[in-house]
């Protein structure tokens, strides 16, 4: 029998179902308002119907058909795979479609597969071999989905291969006795059923985002709502990826108090949050610090207004261990600083810097040279910089690519001297240097003869080269460090292809040797783009790459840097060859796109399109703080 595409098979069985398996979600008036918003059906109220523009809170709930009575072995494992897609409290639909000791066993929440399509099923032996009748699930693979809900992009052509054994029950009805380890789902069903959130933990002093995936809907295993399931997994501890180089600052072993399925918020914008006996003895700055890591976390889960997280103890539900402010918590949240100047190269290779106002009807922008010892006559010739995130020093490369200097943007006096980097060759081979939040600065040398990826500590230290694990023979043709600085952006040549990349950046600090800084475990950042042209950090931790997908045009695409996609893209991108977004968390007064295309530089206000920053001004290299 031939392999058929269980969505093209199984389509015919969903329309006939679907009026069996779809349920309409409905809104009752209630006295909390629900953090996550999570569509559910209510027991007492008044009844009416949620409409659209009250968001996207899961309008449609989607439960699982059980097997009809005497089914075929393919109308059980069709009908199986179908209900790990559904809603059902704890999965129970699905598991009718296993043996009573398959369904005990059963974990779905242990891992799950994304596939690129639908799955294919063909049966391995007949219903009348002696071991019973099995099934071959195969798929292309797109992503994993670990216990730790951290999303893992495949790379090259991995293929999902799984066999299904199917038994006949007392009864001679058929049913599942090796079902898969986990959930495996479509593309489209993981995007429908997951959304993606950060959680966040500390580096440094700084607040870090690990981004995760969680249900949009109640958890059919925990029954937790989205934002519960989130707390959830920021107590658990950080991804296996992200945990080397971050710290959580609650206790080992703090989890939510025992029976908590939602939280709410009161009357006055503040979360309330009962955790367990582990954090009873916390000190004040180490609990402040954990309600710092929940309100961060919370406050990008919901559309409502978040003022305020508190902390209850264990013993009792009203007993508070700290409570901070979301003004307070900035202060503990260690970020940069908002940038006050966006700068770029222009067409006489100076240094300039410029304000752009995303309020102002002005169309005409007037960038002025920076200050400092750039535009002190002879003034140098700049063709990339970066600026550091207090603005007080720039990292610049010489016009012919070969020399890297830090330069001070107060006062004036003479050059520096350049950097011990990058001397050889006729052809530029600095990449443009960045600048990361612990203020040391990297770059790239393109030498095909000295390939390495360079870091200056403190941006006035001896440059060192820095090991990059997993490089495996490519050319670093561009870099990015994020702004927590516990992650590095490279843009990587292979042949004719570039790829992103994303490594964790390993720090030994009072472990000996401080020289062996090093990058581990790239993974990449873009798999959907087969050829990228540039990046940016952006806020929350995500990514914005210019690129093409595989028969495409260039698009300008959010990405997560777990290499998933986000949806939101900007216009026009076509012919950007370098953009710059500032990673500032201030979405009150957010800093527009920079970039630089044929049209020189321009810049992408808010709900705008693209503007010119100066008529015939012509540049290149715009660049944020960092």
């Amino acid at each position: 029998m031939d392999a058929e595409p269980l969505d093209a098979r199984a389509g015919r069985a969903r329309v006939r179902r679907s009026r069996l398996r779809t349920v309409r979600a409905y809104a009752f008036g209630a006295a909390g308002l629900l953090l996550a918003g999570c569509a559910s059906m209510p027991d007492h109220g008044e009844i009416r119907p949620v409409q659209a523009s009250q968001g996207v809170d899961s309008q449609v709930r989607v439960f699982g058909v059980p097997p009809a009575d005497k089914a075929s072995p393919a109308e059980i494992v069709d009908g199986f795979l179908e209900a790990m897609t559904s809603d059902d409290p704890q999965l129970e639909t699905a598991r009718k479609y296993l043996t009573e000791e398959a369904a005990k066993s059963w974990r779905p929440g242990s891992a799950v597969t994304v596939l690129s399509s639908g799955l294919n099923r063909v049966p391995t032996r007949g219903e009348k071999d002696p071991e019973g009748p099995s099934w071959k699930v195969t798929g292309k693979k797109l992503a994993t989905v670990d216990e730790r809900s951290a999303y893992q992009p495949e790379t090259g052509d991995a293929q999902y291969e799984e066999f299904l054994q199917l038994v006949q029950d007392d009864e001679k009805q058929w049913r599942i006795s090796k079902p898969p380890s986990g959930l495996v789902l479509s593309e489209s069903d993981f995007q429908r059923i997951y959304m993606p959130v950060n959680k966040y933990y500390f580096a440094a002093g700084t607040l870090v985002a690990d981004p995760v995936y969680v249900r949009q809907r109640t958890d059919p295993d925990s029954r937790m709502d989205p934002t519960t399931q989130t707390v959830q997994s920021l107590l658990a501890g950080p991804s296996r990826w992200l945990g080397p180089v971050v710290e959580t600052s609650f206790p080992t072993g703090t989890e939510l108090r025992s029976g908590t399925k939602s939280l709410s918020y009161d009357g006055q914008n503040t979360l309330r949050v009962p955790l367990n006996d582990k954090a009873d003895n916390v000190a004040q700055p180490q609990c402040k610090k954990m309600a710092t890591q929940l309100l961060y976390t919370v406050k990008e889960l919901t559309g409502a207004r978040l003022d305020q997280v508190e902390l209850l103890r264990a013993d009792d539900k009203s007993s508070s261990l700290c409570s901070v402010t979301e003004v307070s918590a900035a202060s503990i949240a260690g970020r940069p600083k908002i940038p006050e100047f966006q700068y770029f190269v222009d067409s006489e290779k100076r240094l300039v810097r410029m304000k752009l106002d995303t309020s102002s009807e002005d169309q005409q922008v007037r960038p002025e040279p920076v200050p400092g010892p750039l535009t002190t006559p002879p003034a140098f010739k700049v063709s990339s910089a970066a600026v550091t995130y207090d603005e007080r020093r720039a990292a610049v490369v010489s016009e012919d690519g070969h020399g890297l200097t830090v330069v001070p943007l107060v006062g004036g006096g003479p050059m520096p001297q350049p950097m011990p980097i990058g001397r050889g060759g006729k052809a530029a081979t600095l990449t443009a240097p960045s600048w990361d939040a612990a203020g040391d600065l990297w770059v790239a040398d393109r030498d095909p003869q000295n390939l390495a990826l360079w870091r200056v500590p403190g941006g006035a230290g001896t440059p060192e080269k820095v090991q990059v694990a997993g490089l495996d023979g490519g050319k670093i043709t561009s870099l990015k460090a994020s702004p927590d600085g516990v992650r590095i952006a490279l843009l990587v040549e292979r042949g004719s292809r570039k790829s992103l990349y994303v490594g964790r950046i390993e720090r030994p600090d009072g472990k000996g040797d401080s020289s062996a800084v090093s990058v581990r475990e790239l993974r990449e950042a873009a798999p959907q783009m087969v050829d990228v042209t540039t990046m940016s950090w952006a806020p929350r931790g995500r990514l914005l790459v210019v690129g093409r997908e595989n028969g495409g045009v260039q698009q300008a695409r959010y990405m997560l840097a777990d290499g998933s996609m986000v949806a939101a893209s900007l216009p026009g991108a076509t012919g950007l060859s370098e953009v710059a977004v500032a990673a500032t968390e201030d979405e009150a007064k957010p800093k527009p796109v920079v970039a630089y295309s044929e049209d020189g530089i321009v810049w992408l206000p808010p709900g705008a399109q693209w503007r010119t920053v100066a008529a015939g001004a012509g540049g290149r290299s715009p660049v944020y703080p960092g």
